[in-house]
Parts: C-alpha cells; structure tokens; sequence
C-alpha cells in the first residue's frame, strides 16, 4: 500500500493499494459527520463494485443511499446533474453527510460538481475503477459536466477529501479501457519522468500497477501543490489534449479519450518538430511507445475541424490556445498560439 499526501485547498490523501473496497466505510467514517453516505457510480461499474462498497459502508454505521446512471461520456451533463441534486435533496442529504463516488473520470467528474454545489459544498470521497481515473481525474479536484457546445465547459475546482485506488478493481476492466488509461501514464512520461517513459517503453502492458500509479499521483500532486487552479504550470498536464478533446468531439466520443490524448500527443510533437520545437529523437520515441500500446498516431478528421473544435477548448484564453509541446522526453514547453496560427499548427502535425 502507498499513501499519498496532496496539499492543496483541502489536504488529502491518495491511498493506493489492493483490497480497499471493501476496507471503504472505515476509510470514509471519518469524513461523515452525519449518518449518510450517498453512492453515485454508472450502472456498470454498480454491477461490478456497487454491493461491496454498499456492505463496507453499513458495516461502519453509515445509512446508504445510491444513485446509478448509463454509463458513458454521454451521461456527464446538465440534465444527470440535476437529477443528482434533486435526488440528494429529496433524501434530505445534509451538508454532515458524504458523497462517494464509485466509477471512472466520468462518475468523478460528475460526482465532484454536485459535491462542490450542492448545499454550497459538501464532502465527498473519489474511489476511482479505472487506470485513467487513478492516475488523473480522480486528483487534483477538477471537477465538472460536458455542454453541447464542448466537453468540462462548466465546473469546479474542489478537492476530494479521500481517493481510494483499489487495484482489485483493474482486473474487472476490458483490456481496452485498461489500454485507455494507459495513454495518460505515457503522457506523465512525456512531460516530467523519462525513466517512468523508459520502463513503459521496456515493460508495455506488464508494468507494476501499483509503482506507477503511485508515481503518477506523485507528479500529478507536484503540480497541483505548485498549481491549484490551472493558471500556470498546471496547464502542461494538458499535453495531447486540445487536439485530442477536437478528436472525441468530432467521433461524438466514440473515440475514448485515453486513444485521443495519445493520438493528440503524436500529432503535437511532429507540429513541434517542424516548427523546430521537438527534437526528432522525441517524435521517433513517442511513435515508438504509443504503437506498443496500439495507439493510432493520427485520425481521419481533417485540421479544420479540430481547429473548430478546439475554440470551444477550455484552455484558451482570448485571442490564444496554449498548447503543450514537448522538446524531449521529460521536458514539455506551454505554446501560447494565437487563434489564426493553430489550424496550420494542427495541420503539420497532421502531415
């Protein structure tokens, strides 16, 4: 087991380890000053996980109350998020009582923003299911819901008060949503850790579970520690995101968003290549590791629209898009681009 401290807003820890789902409602006691805790997962993940955390809970004290939805991108919106609310408020859930969200980024996402909101904030404990939520969305307190006009356009930033990793709830995954995940562990290679590149590079899908998502957590706490609400040095963990953001928009997120981040990491280093940013040894390397993990290194859709996309991107900021462009492995640069020069950015990439 490995204990993570994140300092932040709200201090909390990041366990990571085996058998932590059904250990939960001791973990959680201490943050339910009530007598409730309130369970939000996708009905997939419900089947899988839902009656051991259920039992873990009762067995601690608490009252337990869930709420399930159709799993999927689709269900992080407006109308979900409403339903959440009306639901906590129709049991009379308090702001003494605890939120726990069991599932994925998008049950974490979403999960989070009612937790921020509801009652003006209420806590809330994050038990990530899958290898992306684990290393990424489950830390750092992003929270938020998709609008039509583009995906996290309405959100929060507020921090869990506990993350639980359980590696039991790895082996429960498809290989290609275990493979999803993967692409944001290269991604944290890329951009601060070449021995971390290296041994994925080495190991492929073989790699310690436990070692890596701890060391994902550790850079990603390093940042937040230094960046808490993205207006500096935390923007770089948007590395492969702009363009991979336009690549699940345009497939109406059919494409994952693991493959589109690391099919958007490709495409920004070879636009960095020829803009003389990305040494050639760098996009020769990031070839090289995504192909292990049988990522696409470019996509059918055309600059144009990842550009139309991409104005709808969180990131930018007037007139500019900062793009994450790595020089080596190890070492990413912030590009802020201006609007009129990033489709022609996108489509050296693309070439």
């Amino acid at each position: 087991m490995t204990i993570i401290d994140v300092p932040a807003s709200r201090n909390y820890q990041v366990i990571v380890g085996s058998g932590l789902l059904s250990q939960a409602g001791n973990q959680v006691v201490p943050f339910c000053k009530g007598n409730t805790a309130a369970i939000v997962s996708d009905e997939t993940v419900w089947g899988l996980c839902g009656s051991t955390l259920e039992a873990s809970l009762k067995a601690a004290g608490l009252h337990v109350i869930y709420y399930t939805f159709p799993a999927g991108e689709a269900s992080k919106n407006g109308e979900n998020y409403l339903k959440i609310l009306n639901f906590l408020a129709k049991n009379k859930l308090t702001r003494s009582d605890v939120l726990v969200a069991l599932g994925g980024g998008v049950t974490g996402d979403l999960t989070g923003f009612v937790a921020a909101t509801y009652l003006r904030g209420i806590a809330y404990v994050q038990i990530p299911t899958s290898l992306l939520s684990m290393v990424d969305s489950s830390v750092g307190g992003k929270t938020a819901i998709d609008l039509p006009a583009g995906k996290n356009l309405a959100g929060a930033f507020y921090q869990p008060s506990l993350v639980l990793c359980d590696m039991d709830a790895l082996s429960t995954l498809p290989q290609e949503i275990f493979r999803d995940g993967c692409g944001e562990i290269i991604k944290y290679g890329v951009l601060y850790d070449k021995a971390l590149f290296d041994k994925l590079l080495t190991e492929g899908f073989s790699f310690d579970r436990e070692a890596v998502i701890a060391r994902c957590v550790e850079l990603k706490r390093n940042v937040v520690a230094e960046d808490e609400f993205d207006t500096g040095a935390r923007q770089k963990l948007n590395l492969g995101h702009t363009i991979g953001h336009g690549i699940e928009a345009q497939s109406h997120f059919t494409v994952s968003h693991g493959e589109a981040v690391a099919t958007g990491m490709a495409i920004v280093a070879r636009a960095g290549e020829k803009a003389g940013i990305t040494s050639g040894d760098t996009v020769c390397a990031i070839h090289e590791i995504l192909e292990k993990f049988g990522f696409p290194l470019n996509t059918g859709y055309s600059s144009h629209q990842l550009f139309t996309s991409a104005l709808s991107d969180k990131k930018r900021s007037g007139g500019t898009v900062n793009l994450v462009v790595p020089r080596e492995i190890g070492d990413c640069i912030l590009l802020p681009t201006p609007i009129e020069q990033l489709q022609s950015f996108i489509e050296a990439g693309l070439a």
